[in-house]
């Protein structure tokens, strides 16, 4: 739940008995939507601020290293990835981030609800400056859908940039859901999802691993990042490959990337997948 006074917008997480505010100057937009409430707020210090159901989703300052963990480690990892398929990511950072690769040949991004990228062109244009790449193919519809009819071994990543497994984003951490991306991926094709909180919400991150496992993938592996506007400020997202163990860090093509990271790199990118020990041993 969310509460808003005349300065600050508040996410109340009441399961954690934890609270995370952000002070305002005023709000930008608010609509409702056939599948969601969204708001976008201007705030004082970090920049425009998008929230969607009482949840915070996006702001202009710290979203760089949510969208920077979402796609360049497993980019990175994957010799060759050509065909890359986006599942949520309305705010179009995830899909940019991706379209920076000049490997990428084709990047197709599934978003259920329209008005979040039409709100983010209008609110985060930095996000979608790369909406109109000819790489890039926005589709409006149902991500679970999709992936079902997509023909077999036609993708080498696909990242699940959602929202929390409730209502529209909830089939999107099953087993028959990580059974259809396995179809999709070609050998040692990779999938990313974001898995939320460690601290919080390690029952969800304990039945990824085991939905994954289940559907047929041959590793699986957590990695971690800071993340502020976020319940508890910490958190994860979960990789699996196809056919082969997540190694293989292409470490020379880190170093040699044509554009800049703000948070990402090949020592960020190694020490994201060591894990503290509580969450190690939750997760073996």
């Amino acid at each position: 739940m969310s509460t808003l006074d005349a300065n600050w917008f508040t996410e109340i997480h009441q399961d954690a008995g934890s609270a995370f505010s952000l002070r305002i100057r005023r709000k930008l937009a608010d609509e409702r939507t056939p599948y969601q409430h969204i708001e976008v707020f201007e705030t004082t210090d970090f920049g425009n601020f998008m929230v969607i159901d009482g949840c915070t989703m996006v702001t202009a300052r710290e979203n760089f290293v949510y969208h920077e963990m979402m796609t360049h480690p497993v980019l990175y990892t994957h010799a060759a990835p050509r065909d890359v398929l986006i599942i949520g990511g309305g705010d179009c950072g995830t899909l940019r981030e991706v379209l920076r690769h000049p490997e990428v040949a084709s990047a197709v991004q599934v978003e259920i609800d329209e008005r979040v990228t039409r709100l983010a062109e209008q609110y985060f244009p930095e996000l979608c400056e790369l909406n109109h790449d000819p790489r890039a193919t926005l589709i409006f519809g149902d991500g679970i859908q999709w992936v079902k009819d997509a023909p077999a071994s036609s993708l080498d990543v696909v990242i699940i940039d959602s929202t929390d497994p409730v209502g529209p984003a909830e089939g999107l951490f099953s087993r028959p859901f990580y059974a259809d991306c396995l179809r999709v991926l070609r050998a040692g094709g990779m999938i990313v999802q974001q898995s939320e909180s460690p601290l919080l919400h390690l029952k969800i991150l304990r039945d990824m691993h085991s939905a994954m496992r289940d559907a047929g993938y041959a590793d699986v592996r957590t990695l971690h990042f800071p993340q502020m506007i976020y319940p508890s400020g910490w958190w994860s997202a979960t990789v699996a490959r196809k056919g082969e163990k997540i190694e293989g860090l292409r470490e020379v093509d880190v170093a040699a990337r044509p554009f800049e990271t703000k948070y990402y790199n090949a020592d960020i990118h190694r020490a994201a997948f060591v894990l503290p020990t509580f969450l190690r041993e939750a997760l073996a």
